[in-house]
């Protein structure tokens, strides 16, 4: 059964960090882009960052640029975000999300085909 499960969450202080874990299961990642979308709430969905399946290639959003860190391990079937310097603003669910290309083409929701169930983060004093 493929499945997606992230881990990592929690409850920060501003300026903290965490490390965020996706594990597959049911199939290998090797050949797909991988993303982490969250959303808070009463705000949409969005992207905010993407690795290609080979990992040479990354993005993020503005918002979390110089802050957080996307990687993957293809031999564990894992994809990593550490998130550094927290703001209040990075409360969130965070999902991670199956591209279905081997390349990060952006984060419009229907080109992910698999979702996780979403770990929650909490930057709070």
């Amino acid at each position: 059964q493929l499945q997606l499960v992230e881990s990592g969450g929690g409850l920060v202080q501003p300026g903290g960090s965490l490390r965020l874990s996706c594990a597959a299961s049911g199939f290998t990642l090797n050949y797909y882009a991988m993303s982490w979308f969250r959303q808070a709430p009463g705000k949409e969905r969005e992207g905010v960052s993407c690795i290609s399946s080979s990992g040479g290639s990354t993005n993020y959003a503005d918002s979390v640029k110089g802050r957080f860190t996307i990687s993957r391990d293809n031999a564990k079937n894992t994809v990593f975000l550490q998130m550094n310097s927290l703001k209040l603003e990075d409360t969130a669910v965070y999902y991670c999300a199956v591209h279905r290309r081997f390349y990060c083409s952006g984060y419009r929701p229907r080109e992910y085909d698999y979702w996780g169930q979403g770990t929650q983060v909490t930057v709070s004093s």
